[in-house]
């Protein structure tokens, strides 16, 4: 074909703003120089793409069409020049979405281990709740997400679990319950909880739990912060139900302890997220393999 990529880009831009002035202006050429690449297009595949309407341009069907293959044209090409490049080394930047405990608690050593092997990827790490981050996939605002939640399903998504993770019942050590060798869900009645914000997932978990078992869960005080939960637990405010990966060193120091229910085990698990039609670069690919083999 006789055009080349910079007529397909100044066909998107001028597509953008309606406007073969603007799009001269975005892209730093004259009108003239916009007007005469259209027309080399128009000529090429022997259709008109803009048409005047009330003083104002706007794309014809033909225009529409042309579009949605410049579009996947383009994009091939940027795909294309990003995974060349990263065989030499591996660059550019991986936007990840994730909740506090996994951030806070699992991911540090990955995530350096990564950087030590790829010292030229930008590692952006973005905190949400569960549901916003899986919207987030699906807007493409992260290139993936590392979740806690029940295991998902999206005809949208794949979901890959990476393990399995316990929810426990932790309070500070010398609080009457950790005396017990076994504790009901109907011993905690009457217990204050100290709880995660409402749209947390494992939130919804526990409030599943107690319904069920027809228990009133009533709460002291309610914190979007793990480790504004684990303090005020350490002070006797209250009991709380917390990822057992994010109360090991608490554990360790006797601050607090673990309350002993003998419900069966309440668990989540650890599930890494991205879109069906993502393209996988070597730089995510990466991440993903160090995140499962490491298990």
């Amino acid at each position: 074909m006789g055009m080349n990529m910079d007529y397909l880009q100044t066909f998107r831009e001028v597509a953008k703003w309606n406007s073969f002035t603007k799009a001269g202006e975005m892209l730093g050429y004259a009108q003239s120089s916009v007007t005469t690449q259209i027309k080399k297009l128009e000529e090429e595949f022997g259709v008109i793409l803009f048409e005047r309407w009330g003083g104002k341009i706007k794309l014809t069907q033909a225009g529409v069409q042309l579009l949605e293959y410049a579009n996947k044209i383009i994009s091939l090409l940027e795909e294309a020049k990003q995974n060349l490049s990263e065989q030499i080394e591996l660059s550019g930047t991986l936007s990840i979405g994730t909740i506090e405990s996994i951030a806070g608690f699992y991911l540090p050593p990955y995530l350096q281990a990564f950087k030590n092997e790829h010292p030229k990827v930008n590692l952006l790490l973005q905190q949400g709740i569960c549901k916003d981050l899986l919207k987030g996939i699906k807007e493409g605002k992260y290139d993936l997400a590392i979740i806690l939640d029940q295991k998902q399903e999206d005809p949208d998504l794949n979901f890959i679990t990476i393990k399995e993770e316990q929810l426990v019942l932790v309070a500070k050590p010398d609080h009457h319950l950790v005396q017990f060798s076994n504790v009901s869900i109907k011993d905690l009645s009457g217990e204050k909880l100290i709880v995660t914000e409402q749209r947390c997932s494992y939130r919804k978990i526990i409030e599943n739990l107690y319904r069920s078992h027809a228990i009133r869960l009533e709460y002291s005080i309610e914190l979007e912060s793990i480790e504004a939960i684990k303090r005020c637990v350490s002070y006797g405010l209250g009991i709380a139900f917390l990822p057992l990966m994010t109360i090991d060193e608490e554990m360790k120091k006797g601050e607090l302890a673990c309350i002993p229910l003998s419900h069966p085990e309440i668990k989540v698990y650890l599930q890494l997220v991205y879109h069906k039609k993502k393209w996988i670069s070597q730089s995510m690919q990466q991440l993903i393999n160090l995140l499962l083999e490491s298990q």
